[in-house]
């Protein structure tokens, strides 16, 4: 005799069972609106990734590919491909290694450096469309920002950081999405649940992990992926169980409540538009910083007429762009010097901008003089992190005291840059990694200016495979 399964209800469907029907219902409406944000990210993001293939810190992470054996996906900076896991490895740690990839600002999540290493590889492995992608690619984003929704700050104050730490699960999840199969996708999300990680240890050192550390989120994604597939299963309360992230990695047992909440809108509300792009390649907790010190340049102030600066500092940015003081306002090497508060001012000061360049030039000279007569307070009600404000008093040396403060990041919501500046800092970064003005304009254009997105055009275009000359 037959028996037909009895329907299991919502209230007793886990966490991540509801977060993958809603997510699957989210791919098939995605407005144009947030498909084409979606793509301006893919742009911004694969822009800066090639540059750093070229220049960055990490760029020879892309070596892991030759002992990987060879595979349908693209590494950038290489005419050959490889496996899925090992494409977004080296992909996104070139996109995050720059500290120039973009970031939710509420939730502190970087999320294209794991999730377009992430959905492009799952693409180009899988033979989906370019448009499925991008649809994956924006959901992904969504889970990924109610993810830090849910519990804000809390990853960050307990030393993790925050996209590789829930970046595992949004990319199992985006895998899945291109896929199709999401029968598979609770125990995906499951599996996920083993990989979280990605520590702020790096920050005593400056050790460039910190830009694999997206990228093994979506390495660990895809593999997740894999794994349920090949029957692996994974624990349905991986979210909202006794033994769930957030429990574990946030202290936290009443998020999995918030983020059930959060998962109601999903599919209506979208906050991929809010993200915020990076217009200086720096920790983002500085930039508002450096538009404050901007703005009393603005109005007059010259840097030979300051004696010293002060910085009122959000409490909960602190840990990351000012302690300790003393070693932000001398930090040991150029990459360091990316979540240097005082010292990336000082070369604003020095220098007139902050460029690329400041991160790979020798520490010292004038603008650890500069630094070093700047000091810090810390800013308990900053409004941190849904907001990334900043604080500057100037004394100049006739004792005139001029403050400057910045409610929140350019960029983010409420305060968002125009379509042409990313454009134009696409076409800048493709330049500096030897791509000629037609070679940047061709690869804008595929992504933002084609109807669909033609994926083997793209995947021929990264690689240089299609006739042009940057490689």
């Amino acid at each position: 005799m037959n028996s037909t399964p009895t329907p299991v209800s919502d209230s007793e469907k886990s966490l991540s069972e509801k977060l993958v029907a809603a997510a699957a219902e989210a791919m098939t409406s995605v407005p144009d609106t947030v498909l084409a944000s979606a793509r301006l990210h893919l742009l911004d993001s694969l822009g800066v990734g090639i540059l750093g293939s070229v220049s960055g810190p990490v760029r020879t992470v892309t070596s892991i590919a030759d002992s990987s054996g060879h595979g349908p996906c693209t590494v950038l900076g290489r005419l050959d491909g490889a496996p899925a896991p090992v494409s977004a490895l080296a992909n996104g740690a070139l996109i995050h290694s720059l500290e120039f990839d973009d970031t939710h600002v509420a939730s502190v999540m970087h999320g294209s450096s794991t999730l377009t290493s992430a959905a492009l590889a799952a693409a180009e492995s899988s033979g989906a469309d370019g448009d499925r992608m991008t649809a994956a690619y924006a959901v992904g984003w969504e889970v990924l920002i109610r993810m830090g929704l849910a519990s804000p700050g809390t990853l960050q104050s307990r030393g993790f950081q925050t996209t590789s730490a829930a970046g595992p699960f949004a990319a199992a999840l985006v895998s899945i999405l291109i896929r199709g199969d999401t029968d598979n996708g609770a125990d995906a999300l499951g599996i996920a649940g083993s990989q979280p990680g990605g520590t702020f240890a790096f920050l005593a050192e400056g050790a460039t992990v910190k830009a694999a550390q997206p990228a093994w989120a979506a390495h660990s994604g895809l593999w997740a992926a894999e794994l349920a597939r090949a029957g692996i299963t994974g624990p349905s309360r991986v979210l909202d169980g006794d033994h769930g992230f957030y429990t574990l990695f946030a202290d936290d047992p009443g998020a999995p409540a918030r983020l059930d909440a959060l998962l109601g809108d999903l599919g209506e509300k979208w906050h991929l538009p809010d993200a915020a792009y990076k217009l200086i390649p720096c920790c983002h907790f500085i930039h508002p910083f450096v538009e404050a010190v901007e703005q009393l340049l603005a109005e007059g102030l010259r840097p030979a007429d300051i004696d010293s600066l002060h910085c009122h500092v959000p409490t909960g940015a602190a840990p990351v762009i000012a302690e300790p003081w003393s070693a932000r306002q001398s930090p040991p090497s150029g990459h360091d010097a990316r979540w240097s508060l005082p010292y990336v001012l000082a070369a604003r000061l020095v220098d007139g901008e902050v460029r690329n360049s400041l991160f790979t030039d020798p520490i010292g000279g004038q603008r650890a003089a500069v630094a070093g007569r700047m000091t810090y307070e810390l800013w308990d009600d900053s409004g941190f992190p849904a907001r990334y404000p900043a604080r500057v008093d100037a004394r100049t040396t006739d004792g005139r005291v001029l403050t400057a403060t910045v409610r929140d990041v350019l960029g983010g919501a409420g305060r968002p840059v125009p379509e042409e500046a990313i454009r134009a800092k696409a076409d800048r970064n493709l330049r500096l990694a030897g791509w000629t003005a037609d070679e940047a304009a061709g690869l804008i254009e595929l992504l933002l200016d084609t109807p669909s997105l033609d994926l083997p055009a793209l995947s021929a275009r990264l690689r240089g495979a299609d006739g042009a000359g940057h490689r």
